[in-house]
C-alpha cells in the first residue's frame, strides 16, 4: 500500500463528501420546489438512479489499464460545473436533465472510489484501512450537513451550491495529486 496516496485519497474523498453533504438536504428541497409534485420528484430521483446504473455498464467496458483517478476527476470537475447551474434551474425538465447528469457522475465516483480503495489498501490490513476511510468520510459528511444549515441561514441556498462547487473542484485537484 502507498500510505501517502491513501492519505491523499482520504483527504480528497472527505472533502468531496463534505461538499456533497453540504448541499444534499437543500438540493432535495430545491428539487421539490421546482417539481412540486410527488410524481415529478419520484421521476427525478428515478432518472438519477437509472443513469447511475447504466454508467456502470459503460465504465465496465474500459480497459483495466485505465487510470483509476480518471473516474474521480471526471466526477469532481463535473459536479463543480453542474452545481453552478443549480441556482438557474426554473423548470422541472431542467431538473430531469440535471438528475441524469448527477446520476452518471455519481456512477463515476462510486466506480473510482471502489477501485482505488481496493488498489490503495493492503489486503492484510484492508478491514482497518477501509474502516478508517469510511470514518473520515462519514465524519466530514455529517459535519457538512449541520454546517450547511448554518450557511443557509447566514447566506443563501445559492451560496451553498457555489461553495460546494469550489470544494468539488479542490477535491478533483487533490485526486490528480495522487500518485499511482
Amino acid at each position: 500500500m502507498n500510505a501517502s496516496a491513501m492519505k491523499w485519497f482520504v483527504y480528497s474523498q472527505s472533502l468531496l463528501f463534505f461538499a456533497s453533504s453540504l448541499i444534499f438536504p437543500f438540493y432535495i428541497l430545491f428539487i421539490k420546489n421546482v417539481g412540486s409534485s410527488y410524481a415529478a420528484f419520484g421521476l427525478a430521483y428515478g432518472l438519477f438512479g437509472l443513469s447511475g446504473a447504466f454508467i456502470h455498464l459503460l465504465l465496465s467496458k474500459l480497459p483495466e489499464t485505465t487510470d483509476r483517478r480518471l473516474f474521480l476527476t471526471v466526477h469532481s470537475f463535473g459536479m463543480a460545473f453542474l452545481l453552478l447551474l443549480f441556482p438557474h434551474i426554473t423548470e422541472v425538465e431542467q431538473v430531469y436533465v440535471i438528475q441524469l447528469a448527477l446520476g452518471a457522475l455519481g456512477g463515476f465516483q462510486k466506480h473510482g472510489e471502489k477501485l482505488l480503495v481496493t488498489e490503495l489498501t493492503n489486503e492484510k490490513q484492508r478491514m482497518k484501512e477501509v474502516g478508517h476511510y469510511h470514518f473520515w468520510t462519514a465524519l466530514f459528511s455529517s459535519i457538512a450537513i449541520m454546517f450547511g444549515g448554518i450557511l443557509a441561514d447566514f447566506f443563501t441556498v445559492h451560496f451553498i451550491f457555489y461553495a460546494s462547487s469550489v470544494l468539488y473542484l479542490c477535491s478533483g485537484f487533490m485526486v490528480l495529486y495522487l500518485k499511482r
